[in-house]
């Protein structure tokens, strides 16, 4: 296959059930960070602010990773603990269902970890 031209391209080369997974971490990503775009890098969608990527995400034969995770506050760690595969990845084993409020509050710390400007309230508490 041809590397993908877009985000919508990249998620429809995969079988529908992967396809509902992806669209389902979509969905959550503009829930949480409502100006993200996405673009292509490294093959994959990359969810970008400002022209400044927040993450990336690829769909593999098992789960979705989410790329690059640095180390986060120890509670939100503690958290996505379970989810680490690697020090730089978190899993999104396909068929369960993406744990919203946690993606929602990496996702804004990531753009705030980034210092990507965005119309998003600020955190309180991650």
């Amino acid at each position: 296959m041809n590397e993908p031209t877009s985000a919508e391209e990249y998620v429809a080369s995969f079988p529908v059930e992967v396809q509902d997974t992806l669209r389902s971490l979509r969905d959550t990503i503009y829930a949480a960070i409502p100006d993200a775009t996405e673009t292509i890098r490294y093959a994959m969608p990359a969810v970008m602010v400002n022209d400044h990527y927040v993450v990336h995400y690829a769909a593999w034969k098992h789960h979705i990773g989410l790329y690059p995770i640095p180390p986060l506050p120890a509670e939100l760690e503690a958290e996505v603990a379970p989810l680490r595969s690697t020090k730089d990845t978190v899993r999104l084993a396909h068929g369960t269902p993406i744990p919203t409020d946690l993606i929602k509050r990496l996702l804004l710390h990531l753009v705030a970890l980034r210092k990507v400007e965005t119309k998003i309230a600020p955190v309180s508490r991650l």
